[in-house]
């Protein structure tokens, strides 16, 4: 019985050896037909480089409309940060009525802050820029309402949220009139949406261009290598061993594009901040152009690579396995 069991360890052992050995072997073959990939491309480094550059080139243009339509949803963020409801109230009112309906709003969960502009100062506010100050002595009595600017809270300030605190406010009694000028801040939307789909039918074109590109140029690799691969069926190759190195390949065009994207896109938004930051400066805003983050460089690398293995894989499961000793 202890024969039997020894045995049977040994058999055992034997068998976790033979796998573990398997295991390193494929892996090293992996390894190896990824430098050999790599080997190849340097061989023709001009022909390698410009298809590369392709690649690259063709996902800047998407990756700098993601970085404009990033920056303008920005701004879009700080106009609706900006947004105010003016309250005109009703003549009549006295001083302590004023200030008790300010308070009561200033304690609203909807609103972060109440200014108070009253009769007297928008007066004295309009008689300055208006050049009507003699005009204005005239008058008996002040024809202005006093008026409330209403900052809706964090969670009020999309136009639907402020629309309907707007509507709510114009309720109160001592409102007379409630004003909240949303047209352009819909328009402005309108915008960036139509950006945003203009710039995500863009780039899947351009992905389907960089996919073909990738695959046409594999095709031509193994049309070049066709004699090699016929040999490698006769002795025994399988198509799974003999597609490797061009999916490497693959890889490799996604690798190194993806550092040319980068590189270009950064190189355009450098070319533009200048600009930016004038007209910025223009208007008094600190906004500067912001670029592309650690992660969102991640994705752009990950996706050109994606796509370089995509098109391999597409061109040799049609040609190499279409390719067959005589």
């Amino acid at each position: 019985m202890s024969v039997l069991f020894r045995g049977r360890q040994q058999g055992a052992k034997q068998v976790r050896i033979s796998a573990w050995r398997r295991f390193v072997t494929f892996w090293l073959h992996h390894a190896q037909q990824c430098i050999g990939s790599l080997g190849e491309l340097a061989r023709y480094p001009f022909a390698s480089l410009m298809t590369m550059a392709v690649l690259g080139l063709s996902l800047t243009l998407p990756a700098t409309l993601y970085v404009i339509v990033k920056n303008t949803d920005a701004v879009g963020a700080n106009f609706q940060q900006a947004s105010e409801i003016t309250l005109f109230l009703k003549q009549g009112l006295s001083e302590q009525e004023v200030a008790t309906f300010s308070r009561r709003l200033q304690l609203s969960e909807a609103v972060a802050q109440v200014e108070l502009i009253d009769k007297e100062a928008g007066l004295a506010e309009f008689r300055e820029r208006s050049g009507f100050g003699e005009a204005l002595d005239t008058l008996a009595e002040n024809p202005l309402p006093d008026v409330l600017l209403v900052t809706p809270a964090a969670g009020h300030r999309g136009p639907a949220a402020a629309e309907q605190l707007q509507q709510q406010l114009a309720q109160e009694r001592e409102v007379d009139e409630a004003r909240l000028d949303l047209g352009w801040l819909q328009r402005f939307q309108a915008i960036v949406q139509l950006i945003r789909d203009g710039f995500l039918g863009l780039a899947l074109l351009l992905c389907i261009a960089v996919v073909l590109i990738v695959g046409n140029t594999i095709r031509l690799n193994i049309s070049s290598k066709r004699d090699e691969i016929m040999v490698m069926k006769l002795v025994g190759a399988t198509d799974a061993y003999i597609q490797r190195p061009f999916l490497y390949t693959g890889l490799w065009y996604g690798l190194v594009g993806g550092i040319i994207t980068w590189l270009a896109t950064a190189l355009l938004l450098w070319w533009l901040s200048d600009a930016v930051a004038d007209i910025a400066d223009l208007y008094a805003s600190q906004f500067r152009l912001s670029g592309l983050n650690l992660a969102e460089m991640g994705v752009v690398w990950g996706l050109a690579i994606g796509l370089g293995l995509v098109g391999s894989y597409i061109a040799v499961r049609k040609h190499v396995s279409a390719i067959e000793p005589h």
